[in-house]
């Protein structure tokens, strides 16, 4: 599925320079690497304020408690995304509500994202969209739906960093958003480590005082916060490879490119064995992962692992029949787009240095599977 050593082959240099500062520095958490890192990702992002912390999901949860939830609060999110986007929300004290899926992006759709509001409570307080798989999600229409209804937008963009909406950078699209650079992302550290951007300085504030135990100055605590701080080795790794990102996310898009010529030549697509999803028209797509969707699914991961070649399944159950969140009261069949997904996607091998003869290797086993 993923090769981190031949990026690091490419690296190998820059990184063990940047370790040595660190290590000759003496200074493992915050400080000066951190605060460079915070400020070169915020420019990335096109945001004026980036808050480093432990993990992607410490990031959520940063970017809900300081923008003011309560417990007992509502937010309608993806129930197509990893664990930590409603996690999160719990942690917050919140209630996650979830709207289905566009089956043709596997992003929230809009239109679902209505009927929920039309149904919901009095208490429901933000979204939060997912970018999943590198694509924003239809920000124009989400933005616009949070406005008519006064509601607060979290951008779930743990898989989005260098993804545009309409000329924008993913994390400047909300009031905040969480990234996560956990080892297998597009933009990837050496451990767990996340981040928050905003265009709020008072957000960015408190943010950086709830990671630090809820305190702006040491052993004194204004308010009970985490032990959410970021290491400067994870700064510095982070900060040889952001220069490196765009020219990596555009690699990826090409082997994207590839994979679909591919597929689309051997017929796979038009016989409906394997379906590719869309890319919006206002989305610069950075394809953190390739999926499609594929009859037979399991039975061809099988026989895809049998030949050597990595696959993922991103993901096989739907967040709302997960049993932790049995007690929201949802049952199978509440969100089927979302449930049809987790029965079909399949994604496969995808990093920048993937070699094309590889590729047809990939796609050559997939057509000899349902030959």
């Amino acid at each position: 599925m993923l090769d981190l050593s031949r990026q690091y082959a490419s690296i190998r240099s820059q990184v063990l320079s940047a370790l040595t500062r660190v290590c000759d520095s003496q200074r493992y958490i915050l400080g000066d690497e951190v605060v460079a890192f915070e400020r070169e990702f915020a420019s990335l992002c096109g945001t004026k304020e980036a808050i480093g912390c432990a993990s992607g999901t410490d990031a959520l949860w940063l970017a809900l408690i300081a923008a003011g939830i309560s417990p007992g609060d509502e937010v309608i999110t993806s129930p197509f995304s990893f664990f930590a986007s409603a996690s999160s929300i719990v942690r917050a004290g919140a209630r996650p509500v979830f709207a289905d899926v566009d089956p043709e992006t596997l992003n929230i759709d809009p239109a679902s994202l209505e009927q929920k509001l039309r149904n919901s409570s009095t208490k429901l307080w933000a979204i939060m969209p997912v970018h999943l798989y590198g694509q924003c999600a239809d920000m124009k229409a989400i933005n616009r739906i949070a406005a008519e209804h006064n509601l607060v937008v979290i951008e779930d963009a743990a898989q989005a960093a260098g993804a545009e909406w309409e000329g924008r950078r993913a994390g400047s699209l909300g009031l905040a958003a969480a990234f996560s650079f956990y080892p297998t992302k597009n933009l990837s550290a050496f451990g767990d480590a996340g981040a928050v951007t905003t265009n709020d300085s008072a957000l960015a504030e408190r943010m950086r005082s709830l990671r630090n135990h809820g305190g702006k100055n040491r052993y004194y605590h204004d308010e009970i916060g985490a032990n959410s701080r970021l290491d400067a080795i994870q700064a510095a790794v982070l900060r040889v490879k952001m220069p490196h990102l765009l020219d990596w996310n555009a690699a990826r898009s090409e082997r994207a490119r590839t994979y679909t010529q591919l597929l689309e030549a051997c017929g796979l697509t038009l016989s409906g064995k394997i379906t590719l999803l869309k890319t919006l028209p206002g989305a610069h797509h950075i394809h953190h992962q390739y999926v499609v969707r594929a009859q037979k699914r399991d039975q061809l991961r099988a026989f895809l692992t049998e030949h050597g070649i990595g696959t993922e399944i991103y993901y096989p159950l739907a967040l709302h029949l997960q049993k932790c969140f049995a007690w929201l009261g949802y049952a199978p069949g509440d969100l089927p787009e979302a449930e049809h997904a987790a029965a079909d996607v399949l994604a496969l091998p995808m990093f920048a240095e993937l070699r094309e003869e590889e590729q047809q290797y990939v796609v050559e086993c997939v057509a000899d599977f349902y030959s």
